[in-house]
């Protein structure tokens, strides 16, 4: 019993010392407006100090000083880290912007034109140039069907199919 307890112990302490790395992205087929829907969300501190590696401006996540040019980073890096295809051709998506919930970042990205998703292939390296241990969690929902993948480093590519 004494054993049980210390192995429980030394799992709890492991995992305050050794964090984790997860994002998760979510892609919705909205039929009804012809789009998709991106979100994404990432741990707060680790997409401040990735974006933070690409300018030489101090960036602050809770407290921007210029939320403009935080929202421009942020959509510049997510375009860059996650790219689509739909149904066998590239697609640009629209950033729309972010909110902060607790500990995290929810983006917010769209696709216009998406009648209809019969392929939907994802090339992924989100924060992949922060942490090497980094899964990204895929979600991806069409015609009433839910698919998931995860990608851990070095892994980006993934299909899906409906």
């Amino acid at each position: 019993m004494v054993n049980i307890l210390v192995q429980w112990m030394v799992t709890g302490i492991l995992a305050l010392l050794h964090p984790f790395y997860v994002s998760v992205i979510e892609i919705n087929h909205n039929a009804k407006e012809a789009t998709a829907e991106v979100s994404v969300r990432i741990f707060t501190e680790d997409l401040e100090k990735t974006i933070q590696k690409y300018t030489t401006t101090r960036l602050d996540m809770l407290k921007p000083a210029d939320a403009a040019f935080l929202d421009k980073q942020i959509g510049n890096y997510l375009t860059r880290t996650i790219r689509l295809k739909i149904n066998g051709q590239p697609v640009t998506m629209n950033y729309l912007g972010h909110e902060i919930q607790k500990e995290s970042v929810w983006s917010y990205l769209e696709i216009p034109k998406v009648t209809d998703i019969k392929k939907l292939e994802i090339d992924c390296s989100l924060l992949y140039d922060f942490e090497k241990l980094q899964s990204n969690l895929i979600h991806v929902k069409s015609k009433n069907e839910d698919k998931s993948y995860k990608l851990d480093y070095p892994k980006n590519y993934a299909v899906f199919e409906f």
